[in-house]
């Protein structure tokens, strides 16, 4: 299966009536593996600042979370494994796998629960895969 069809079929599949607004499968070196039409253009850097917080957990509350020149204020995750965003009536989950990061960005009527579900469900799945 390639990339994409796990961006296309898992990430931006329906919940209940309700989709992603974007996704993306990331490389923890940056790259793009497969991304919706609708994923913001990102910074180097600010992909550089989640794999840091991934790795020394904390570091992205205090400045926010930026991608696509968009921030999110950091809130509860899982240590090393998950970071959550919000911004206004949406917000952002990132999925850290062995390979790389999945990321899920919704908007209401969308719910948080909602996206961490099919952010982490992939995640989980593709860890078991050893990816």
């Amino acid at each position: 299966m390639s990339w994409q069809t796990y961006v296309d079929d898992h990430l931006m599949c329906e919940i209940e009536g309700h989709h992603l607004t974007a996704a993306a499968i990331v490389g923890q070196d940056g790259s793009v593996w497969a991304q919706s039409a609708s994923f913001p253009q990102f910074k180097s850097e600010e992909i550089t600042n989640i794999i840091n917080d991934f790795n020394e957990p904390g570091t992205l509350a205090p400045i926010g979370l930026f991608l696509g020149s968009t921030k999110y204020m950091v809130i509860q995750g899982e240590s090393g494994a998950v970071i959550r965003g919000k911004k206004g009536s949406g917000g952002i989950t990132v999925k850290k796998t062995n390979q790389a990061m999945i990321f899920g960005i919704y908007d209401e009527p969308m719910t948080p629960g909602q996206c961490n579900m099919v952010v982490e469900r992939l995640g989980d799945y593709l860890i078991d895969q050893g990816l």
